[in-house]
């Protein structure tokens, strides 16, 4: 498999991508438009009233991002006829029957050429309103395979889900299937179906009661996560991604389907430069917390390996996947992660946020420059539930008590220490079972598919998904926390 020959497999093909202004299916159009011009065309689903507001959706937050900036420099002017030459946006929504594309003709059309399938829609809230995740992570996915089921060119339908669908298992976890009904703990029978009954009955009865918006969503949330927790997931959105793959595995039939499973994804490496990113992702939310002082504490075992990989190698893995994978009639699945070839510990993460922001305080809205201490983190519940009564919940009382007798002249003081304590206990409340987290993710697939591309010649740097190269120090110090800067923490 030689570097020609990755290239050539994206000539003259048309790709159709599901969930185009998410973060890893925008890095992989870029790299698309960069490295192989001759692509024949790019289908991107995108929310959207109509194909009009689809392109302006597309426009606004796709190609107008600094992820553009290398094929906006080298084309210049010329870049938005390039991109429209071959990218083509149409409204759409993966919950509904052939994707909510209404258009009967270009369905027809879609359906003539399409050879590549790429479903990155999902999603990644963790405590997301069960109805909305069952509707995009699950039944979505299913909607996709039945799309995919009707392109008579299909050479493969690439699936992201992502490697924490094990829930909290610890051990050597393998690249193995899941399979419809199973579920990782208790003796209540997994049924898909009767999960959406469910849900509609809890809606319907919702909206007898005449609830808010604000209650369905609030009651929606506490839902998915019961369900969750009930099977032993330990929030909606893994939860949810495994129901999806239960379904792809279940009707797959013949289709040459990949899965990937990403572990938590961080900025990019290398391509098409160091260090972009969008949004605060995973890990993301505890750095950004601690550099703006908003967190000062955490819990978690300092052994605990956070298994992050950049979004440029989760692309190239991509790749790599598709063509080797294209025509095959069988399912296959990658992690794609560091925890296997180059793990880095939670101490190590902790230390490095903690020299960055001590190096480099944040500066707020005001212009004043954020001190940050070495953040404290507890191995242990107890102990950081009793750091937490002494430090902040007594403290609030009191100030709470001060406040009723002295006419809330403390009020100002109140509020910012509350909002503090909010955000560290949600900011615990989400991650704790990944602070925790005792598995490693075998990556025997994801192997082969790196060995081909040594046997091979192909070149490195621009199909390099090893995490092993990787200086964790170096990285996180000059690239992804500078990154979450610039792109991602807002003043």
């Amino acid at each position: 498999m030689e570097l020609e020959c990755i290239l050539r497999f994206f000539e003259n093909k048309t790709i159709l991508i599901i969930g185009a202004t998410g973060f890893l299916a925008k890095v992989f159009m870029e790299k698309i438009l960069r490295v192989q011009p001759n692509v024949k065309r790019i289908y991107l689903l995108l929310r959207a009233s109509d194909n009009e507001f689809a392109t302006q959706r597309f426009c606004h937050e796709v190609i107008g991002l600094d992820l553009f900036n290398v094929l906006r420099k080298s084309l210049g002017a010329n870049l938005e006829s390039y991109v429209f030459e071959r990218v083509t946006p149409i409204s759409g929504d993966i919950c509904d029957v052939n994707l909510g594309i209404k258009d009967s003709i270009l369905r027809e059309e879609m359906w003539n050429e399409i050879d590549i399938v790429l479903n990155s829609a999902a999603t990644t809230n963790f405590d997301e309103r069960y109805d909305v995740a069952l509707g995009i992570n699950t039944f979505g996915a299913l909607h996709v395979l039945s799309f995919a089921k009707k392109c008579i060119k299909l050479k493969v339908l690439l699936h992201v889900s992502t490697a924490y669908v094990c829930g909290e298992k610890g051990g050597y976890i393998l690249e193995s299937p899941i399979y419809k009904g199973d579920r990782l703990k208790g003796t209540s029978r997994l049924d898909i179906n009767v999960e959406k009954e469910l849900v509609e009955e809890y809606l319907d009865r919702l909206r007898v009661q005449g609830a808010t918006n604000e209650e369905i969503t609030s009651t929606m949330k506490d839902f998915g996560t019961k369900r969750a927790k009930l099977y032993g997931w330990p929030n909606t959105y893994v939860y949810t991604k495994a129901l999806g793959e239960m379904l792809l595995g279940n009707y797959n039939k013949n289709l040459p389907l990949v899965i990937i499973r990403p572990t938590m994804i961080t900025s990019t490496y290398k391509e098409p430069f160091s260090g972009w990113i969008e949004g605060a992702r995973t890990v993301d939310g505890v750095i950004a917390a601690y550099g703006k002082g908003k967190l000062k504490c955490f819990l978690g075992h300092p052994k605990t390996i956070m298994d992050v990989i950049p979004a440029d190698m989760v692309v190239n893995s991509m790749i790599m996947a598709m063509v080797a994978h294209a025509n095959k009639s069988s399912q296959i699945i990658f992690h794609v992660g560091s925890s296997m070839r180059n793990p880095m510990k939670l101490s190590s993460l902790s230390d490095l946020s903690s020299l960055y922001f001590t190096q480099n305080p944040w500066i707020d809205r005001n212009g004043k420059s954020i001190k940050v201490s070495k953040m404290i983190v507890f191995s242990n519940i107890d102990m950081f539930q009793a750091y937490m009564a002494i430090r902040y919940k007594l403290p609030l009382k009191v100030l709470w008590l001060a406040n009723l007798v002295l006419f809330q002249y403390y009020r100002e003081i109140y509020i910012n220490l509350n909002r503090k304590v909010k955000v560290v206990m949600r900011l615990v409340d989400l991650y704790k079972p990944y602070v925790f987290f005792t598995g490693c993710f075998d990556d025997s697939n994801t192997e082969k598919l790196r060995v081909t591309i040594r046997e091979n010649d192909v070149d490195m740097h621009l199909f390099n998904f090893d995490p092993k190269c990787i200086d964790w120090g170096d990285y996180i110090m000059n690239t992804h926390i500078p990154g979450l800067i610039k792109y991602s923490m807002k003043r």
